[in-house]
């Protein structure tokens, strides 16, 4: 029963009809114990919907701060989110690793670039927080028994060699040292939970006060929340008639997300007051065209790959944004990521193996010859050989007379064999759009007050990318917001 229908239901018996149904006074359902109204069937001091990176780091951080009783619902069968299936790269600039590599950088610096690459269009200040914290959440993560590999790079998607690179492949570290953390201190994780509405004193007014839950058995649950509740369910990239009604281009497109990212919870805080920023902006990334089997990557150091069309020729720099509108541009809206044995050698064995996967069904290949790899593709051979050479006189001159691929990332000729290919298509891969936050990760109404003991982290925020999410930046943002909202979240008054 959500908190609509508990009102209607009053108001029916009441003896009032629609029209005064739309200006009554709201009854707070914080005393309301009759059928009508909600009788709670758990109380913790901090309620967290999702299991992901930002939800389980502000779960952990709401402990580290103070808070005693917390839980954490999760709407799969399993924790983890998004975070689990994504590559784990994390931004940061890092007073130890990269001076060690020869790399100037400051979170300035990562500031300016984060701000630039969403066209302006992200809140300074929240990209300032986020860039300032950013070593603060590496160093964080590691306290929990986090291990990142020696030297960043520049991953695909990113504009500076400052990306963190896990030990573990992908975002298993994350999940693992989480879990345990969470556990030590006494962290509830329930999964198979749906949050279907928030609850809060009024329609629009008032404290919030907890969350209606559907449990995988399909009863309802109401869960108290004594000092806050924090919104981490993810994105709505799973939700295709979110994002073709507000990105029509991604049409026909399929998304490498979770089925839960559907925008449900961030939904459920706009019906409590909560206002949405940015909806359309909707991130692309490299994946199976339509019709292929795998998702197969070559592209995550960006100084040793590029992309190619079925003619060979080369197509793109490394913007995420611009990468999708290229492949899609072409007539085939698909191209191909090549590499050479250095670049592929450095992967991690997961997508070491799934290339190798890929090559059985002719969807990745790999050649002793740029000639002979062409053929393979299905690629015009002479295309393509001219490409690789015009590219690697590129990296000689440090001059891209094409695509203005920047100095730093104009560093590796693709010149030693085997080379490898895998076809490139488009996949929704982040919504940068959500609810409306401040620094303090409240949540914010459309005249921008806070709504009191609401907070919300990660991917189901909007307003800190701008049009285009910085490839490591997205794992930084949960961390970053997902320990202040925790800890934020921890230190409101208990409310009895």
């Amino acid at each position: 029963m959500t908190q609509e229908l508990s009102r209607r239901s009053l108001l029916k018996n009441m003896g009032l009809g629609s029209a005064a149904l739309a200006t009554a006074a709201v009854t707070s359902v914080a005393s309301a114990k009759s059928a009508d109204g909600v009788t709670w069937t758990d109380t913790y001091e901090v309620v967290v919907v999702g299991a992901g990176g930002a939800g389980m780091a502000a779960a952990v951080k709401a402990a580290q701060t103070g808070a005693k009783k917390i839980v954490v619902l999760e709407k799969l069968a399993f924790a983890g989110g998004n975070t689990l299936l994504s590559q784990g790269f994390i931004n940061a600039a890092d007073p130890v690793r990269q001076p060690k590599q020869g790399i100037k950088d400051s979170p300035e610096n990562h500031m300016k670039q984060t701000l630039a690459a969403g066209d302006f269009r992200g809140d300074p200040e929240r990209v300032r927080v986020l860039c300032e914290n950013a070593y603060g959440a590496v160093t964080w993560l590691e306290s929990l028994g986090m291990k990142f590999k020696d030297n960043v790079i520049q991953i695909f998607g990113a504009l500076y060699p400052r990306s963190h690179v896990p030990a573990l492949p992908k975002g298993q570290g994350y999940g693992t040292v989480l879990a345990k953390a969470a556990k030590d201190l006494g962290v509830e994780v329930k999964t198979g939970m749906d949050v279907v509405e928030i609850i809060r004193e009024g329609s629009f007014d008032g404290d919030v006060l907890g969350v209606q839950v559907k449990n995988s058995k399909g009863e309802v649950r109401y869960i108290r929340a004594t000092r806050a509740v924090v919104l981490a369910a993810g994105g709505f990239g799973a939700n295709t008639y979110l994002r073709e009604l507000h990105d029509p281009r991604v049409k026909g497109l399929g998304t490498d997300n979770l089925p839960s990212m559907s925008g449900q919870v961030a939904m459920a805080a706009v019906r409590v007051g909560g206002y949405l920023v940015g909806m359309d902006f909707i991130q692309s990334t490299p994946g199976a065209p339509a019709g292929k089997k795998m998702k197969l990557l070559l592209n995550f150091n960006v100084n040793g790959s590029i992309y190619v069309d079925k003619r060979g020729n080369r197509i793109v720099n490394e913007r995420r944004d611009v990468i999708r509108d290229a492949v899609l541009g072409t007539p085939e809206r698909y191209a191909y990521t090549v590499c050479d044995n250095e670049n592929f050698m450095s992967y991690d064995e997961v997508n070491r193996k799934a290339i190798h996967e890929g090559e059985k069904i002719n969807e990745a290949w790999s050649a002793p010859t740029i000639r002979e790899l062409a053929v393979k593709m299905g690629v015009d051979p002479d295309g393509l050989e001219a490409t690789i050479k015009r590219y690697n006189g590129f990296v000689d001159a440090k001059k891209d007379d094409d695509f203005n691929k920047t100095a730093v990332n104009l560093t590796k000729k693709i010149e030693k064999g085997p080379f490898w290919a895998c076809y490139t298509g488009m996949t929704v891969h982040h919504t940068m759009g959500g609810l409306n936050t401040n620094t303090k990760a409240q949540c914010l109404d459309w005249t921008g007050a806070v709504i009191p003991r609401l907070y919300a982290a990660g991917e189901i925020t909007g307003g800190i990318h701008g049009t285009n999410r910085v490839g490591g930046n997205a794992v930084l943002d949960c961390f970053v917001f997902g320990q202040i909202a925790g800890e934020n979240a921890a230190k409101e008054v208990v409310k009895g």
